[in-house]
């Protein structure tokens, strides 16, 4: 049994590892850590809310009694110049990071980034280079395990949605094409990729960077 915490359970990654870990006899508790409060009641989940993730001083004692985090938070770079975008994707999760770690560095982290994120920290694309710098800071910190996960095209299941209104549209207009789509390698669902992150707790791999085409494999194990 497994106990988990959970950031960004507003989005539509978050909501599909949220309601797998609901749904998985291995999770036996679920710490949600978001801003906002997302309603949920279910004994196996208590939420803590945190309006401001550059003070953690009130919940970090609590960390240390869980095993796993799934960081799932994250915004849209659109419109937004690479400084401020840096300190919220890599200030606020280094900070995350450096407050598990030393409560329990046995934790398996997992982070979610994106198809396309550049490792060498130097390419032109200005999200993927700090996704990259944030990914390698993860993955070189010291955890019992950790891995940066990539989803690209992902079909939303168990009425789940994006945030992001554009996309929305987007799986509207190609959902005729969902039963094609769920027949590609590189295009996983909500679901698998709900069951993948849970499964990198009890089926560690030596790929630490996860594409679709790793989660779908790691959702059936």
């Amino acid at each position: 049994m497994k106990n988990i915490i959970i950031t960004g359970t507003s989005g539509m990654v978050g909501k599909a590892v949220l309601l797998e870990c609901l749904e998985d006899d291995r999770i036996d508790k679920i710490l949600i850590v978001n801003r906002k409060t997302i309603g949920l009641q279910n004994k196996k989940v208590k939420e803590v809310l945190i309006p401001d993730f550059k003070d953690l001083s009130s919940i970090q004692e609590t960390m240390a009694t869980y095993d796993a985090c799934f960081f799932c938070m994250g915004i849209s770079a659109a419109g937004m110049k690479e400084e401020d975008y840096h300190k919220i994707t890599f200030s606020i999760t280094k900070g995350f990071v450096d407050m598990l770690f030393k409560q329990n560095p046995n934790f398996v982290f997992n982070y979610v980034s994106g198809a396309g994120t550049d490792s060498t920290e130097k390419g032109k694309i200005m999200w993927a280079r700090v996704k990259g710098k944030t990914e390698n800071m993860v993955l070189n910190k010291g955890f019992k395990d950790a891995y940066a996960i990539r989803p690209g095209m992902i079909l939303p299941e168990k009425g789940i949605s994006s945030k992001t209104k554009l996309y929305n549209i987007a799986y509207i207009l190609t959902k005729p094409l969902f039963p094609l789509f769920r027949r590609m390698k590189n295009v996983t669902t909500t679901t698998k990729l709900g069951k993948a992150m849970i499964n990198t707790l009890f089926f560690p791999t030596p790929t630490k960077i996860l594409h679709n085409e790793d989660l779908n494999r790691l959702a059936k194990m």
